[in-house]
């Protein structure tokens, strides 16, 4: 009853065929947990629940199935260990339990097949396996088991089957494993062994398969494998294996894979390699040390599917035979000495692969080539799913034709000499996800066709010569997760709708002629790893919003022409490693906050116009001086190479703060009489909304100082579409609180340091006056390099509006009655104030 899409739990009604003898219901939609009462089945020889949704534990009862020959459980979720009642089950012979997720193990001594693979088994292999001298097939691969590997395996002369692989398994392989004749499958390789591969492996004549790749052996490969007339796989890559290949090895006529990879092997490979593997489909010898030629015989494995040869010393020209290797599917000749044929400017090789119908995977990058790309590049294989050229010094434009190549995955053509635009034929390379372009020769401007690329997440078009400006259609690939147009021309402005690609991970726009701003958009790349805009002629304040950048580990805005503060809320980059921001018109305090980012390693501020103290705790305590040098007026630690800080109190000697001073207050004077102007403006023009103009006594208690970054926030970064006004002190600003509060914000320049706490003192007076033609005070922000008042905003406007402008009219009485209302503030300022 198998493969018949039951589902749900096993029917109790089974219960009534008492003199079942066999029951497979295996390939099911099946769950739940086993039942307990399939012990009543006292009949069955064979128990067959395979490939279902089985849960739980196996139940005991089934050592009540007395007759039982056959439990097959395999690919189920079944858990726990194996119930030790069924070692009581003498009949029967076949354990298979692997893709479980079992834990322990009792062994059944009559058994010839157990199977308990990619489970959760730990611990040591129960030397009580050595016992069941029946077994031919034992699986224990892909489990967590460690200690070595059981000696007495060598005595179970009867096993064909022998896998210990994926395993956490110590020591060297036994040497009395080469006793095993019977043995067609051996495999250990992915633990953690020692030692050499035994010689006597050559006697295991009947030997199939032998696995021993990923298990830190050494010395050479014996000699004595090249007995294996019947192997058809030998895979020993992934070893610490010396030496060259046995010749032996290459007339193994059986032989379809050959792994021998990521070794430290050497040599040439013969030249008859070819003749004598007529059946070799998978050829790895990558990441050797071979030299010499690619043998020429190698077209007549006319079998091979995935030839792999890269990372050696092979020399000389790439065979145009290969072409005739029909079946391929993936070449990689990467990282080599590999040239063209002498006689030919272009990579012939090329025109003869194209035979190869099959072929999905091209690679010859790194290799000394030299050459052009033929236009028969469009003729290869339409399966083609990767092309990897980068780095062999190919010259000449990219052929048309490559456009042909529908199926591609990864067109990687980094680092050559090529030059000229790029074809507009991409745009048919619908499958395209990957596109390296960088560091060649190419100009003219980016076409607007990479947009048609829908499923493309890595672009980089870096270190060319291309011109113009970006594609604003780049927003249309919503897959990119990479974009890299570093080191070009490109002129005019970023785009705004790249701050739409909310899944980008690094964006690389460094040294172009980029201008414009930052906007507060650029926000909106939450999940950004990597954003270097330096090298550009970027200007404008750097926004605030780029604090929401929790993911940001590298930004680098240096070398362009950004002013304004640093932002205070860089401190909420939680994963900010490389922050350079040198090179800039950037003023004001360097935020004491960024000492909160615990993972900052660098920074680099020079070149700027930063004042005030250089923070010092946290990342800064590991920073040196180069970082900071060159700005304004920077004061702090001495290993910082500048001067102590100075004392925020004014000593009487110092009359040219006190001037300074006095002018701040000046300036706070004059927005007060400004803003109370407005004020008695509202209260005499007529009011739509009918609000009482009784507001004689202000409220009091409100609270003294607000945050620098509450301001910053509260005005958009003082943006400059919050400008209500500039003087000669300084500006006055629109902003909302945190609290929905509407306020104008008026923010001093300052030529020089000031007594913070003078200036609090003032403010504090100012606060605390009550008249009802003076704008109410709500607060002040004050540090070594910024003063501001926090002012109750009035909707209707300035006073210079009002007196001045063609679109409002006052009439002589309410200009009169207005210079009376000021003047009665002024006499409250002069004389009740005191």
């Amino acid at each position: 009853m198998s493969r018949n899409n039951f589902y749900g739990e096993l029917p109790h009604e089974l219960i009534r065929l008492s003199r079942l003898r066999v029951l497979s219901l295996g390939i099911n939609m099946l769950r739940g947990n086993i039942p307990s009462w399939v012990g009543s089945f006292q009949q069955l020889r064979q128990f067959f629940l395979k490939n279902n949704s089985f849960t739980g534990f196996i139940p005991p009862s089934i050592s009540n199935m007395s007759k039982l020959e056959t439990l097959n459980l395999q690919f189920n979720s079944l858990q726990g260990a194996i119930p030790m009642e069924i070692g009581k089950l003498k009949k029967l012979k076949q354990i298979v339990l692997d893709f479980n997720q079992l834990s322990a193990y009792v062994p059944v001594f009559g058994l010839t097949l157990l199977d308990l693979s990619l489970n959760k088994l730990s611990g040591v292999i129960p030397p009580s396996l050595s016992e069941c001298s029946k077994l031919q097939l034992l699986r224990l691969g892909g489990n967590n088991l460690s200690g070595v590997i059981p000696e007495g395996f060598g005595n179970l002369t009867a096993l064909k089957r022998l896998h210990l692989g994926w395993n956490n398994l110590v020591g060297v392989i036994p040497e009395g494993y080469g006793n095993l004749t019977a043995l067609g499958e051996l495999c250990l390789g992915d633990n953690n062994l020692i030692g050499v591969i035994p010689e006597g492996f050559g006697n295991l004549t009947a030997l199939v398969e032998l696995c021993l790749g990923g298990s830190n052996l050494i010395g050479s490969v014996p000699h004595e494998l090249g007995r294996l007339k019947h192997l058809a796989k030998l895979a020993l890559g992934s070893n610490s294996l010396t030496g060259s290949i046995p010749a032996q090895i290459f007339n193994i006529s059986t032989l379809r894979e050959l792994d021998l990879s990521n070794n430290t092997l050497s040599g040439r490979l013969p030249s008859s390699m070819g003749y004598g593997l007529v059946n070799l489909e998978v050829l790895a010898v990558f990441s050797n040390e071979f030299d010499g030629v690619l043998p020429a015989s190698t077209s007549h494995a006319s079998k091979l599917t995935h030839l792999d040869l890269g990372g050696n010393r092979f020399s000389g020209p790439v065979p145009n035979s290969l072409g005739n290797l029909r079946l391929l599917r993936d070449l990689d000749l990467v990282d080599n000495h590999l040239t063209t044929e002498p006689s030919s400017r272009e990579l012939s090789f090329i025109s003869y692969l194209t035979n190869c119908n099959c072929l999905k995977l091209l690679g010859f990058a790194e290799n000394p080539l030299h050459g052009f790309l033929p236009m028969s590049v469009g003729n290869l294989s339409t399966s083609m799913e990767r092309f990897y050229a980068y780095g062999c010094g190919i010259k000449g434009s990219i052929p048309d034709g490559i456009g042909n190549l529908s199926s591609l995955i990864i067109l990687n053509l980094y680092g050559n000499h090529l030059s000229g635009p790029v074809p507009v034929t991409m745009k048919y390379l619908q499958n395209l996800q990957a596109l390296f372009l960088d560091d060649n020769q190419l100009s003219g401007s980016i076409p607007d066709c990479i947009c048609k690329l829908k499923r493309l997440y890595q672009i980089y078009p870096g270190q060319n010569i291309f011109r113009g400006s970006m594609p604003s259609c780049l927003n249309n690939i919503s897959s990119l997760e990479e974009i890299d147009f570093a080191g070009n021309l490109l002129n005019s402005s970023i785009p705004g709708s790249l701050w739409n690609l909310t899944d980008l991970l690094t964006l690389n726009l460094s040294y172009n002629s980029l201008s414009g701003s930052l906007p507060y958009e650029t926000g909106n790349l939450k999940v950004v790893t990597l954003l270097d805009l330096s090298g550009n002629h970027l200007n404008g304040n750097i926004p605030s919003s780029l604090g929401g950048l929790q993911s940001l580990a590298k930004l680098s805005l240096a070398q362009n022409k950004l002013q304004g503060p640093v932002p205070d809320s860089l401190n909420q980059m939680l994963s900010l490693e490389f922050l350079e921001l040198s090179n800039n018109n950037l003023s004001g305090p360097i935020p004491k906050s960024l000492e909160t980012l615990i993972y900052l390693k660098y920074i680099n501020l020079f070149f700027n116009h930063l004042r005030g103290e250089i923070p010092s705790s946290g990342p800064f305590k590991k920073f040196t001086y180069e970082s900071f040098m060159f700005n304004d007026d920077l004061c702090g630690a001495q290993r910082f190479h500048v001067p102590p800080c100075r004392s925020p109190r004014i000593h009487k000697s110092s009359q040219k703060k006190v001037f300074h001073l006095l002018g701040i207050l000046s300036g706070i004077a004059a927005t007060i009489i400004a803003v109370t102007a407005a004020a008695i403006l509202l209260l005499r023009c007529p009011r739509k909304d009918g609000v009482s103009r009784n507001t004689d006594l202000l409220p009091m208690g409100l609270p003294k100082m607000i945050s620098y970054s509450e301001l910053v926030q509260a005005t958009n970064g003082y943006d400059e579409t919050n400008l209500l006004g500039k003087g000669s002190f300084g500006s006055v600003y629109k902003g909302i609180l945190t609290d929905r509060t509407v306020v104008a914000v008026k923010v001093f320049t300052l030529l020089a340091d000031v007594n913070s706490r003078s200036f609090d003192t003032e403010c504090e007076v100012l606060r605390n006056l009550r008249h009802r033609n003076l704008t109410k005070v709500i607060g002040s922000c004050s540090n070594l390099d910024f003063k501001a008042l926090v002012l109750d905003y009035k909707s209707n406007g300035s006073l210079e509006k009002w007196l001045y402008s063609h679109n409002h009219c006052l009439d002589l009485l309410q200009r009169i009655s207005i210079m009376m209302d000021v003047a009665s503030a002024l006499e409250y300022l002069h004389f009740v104030s005191g």
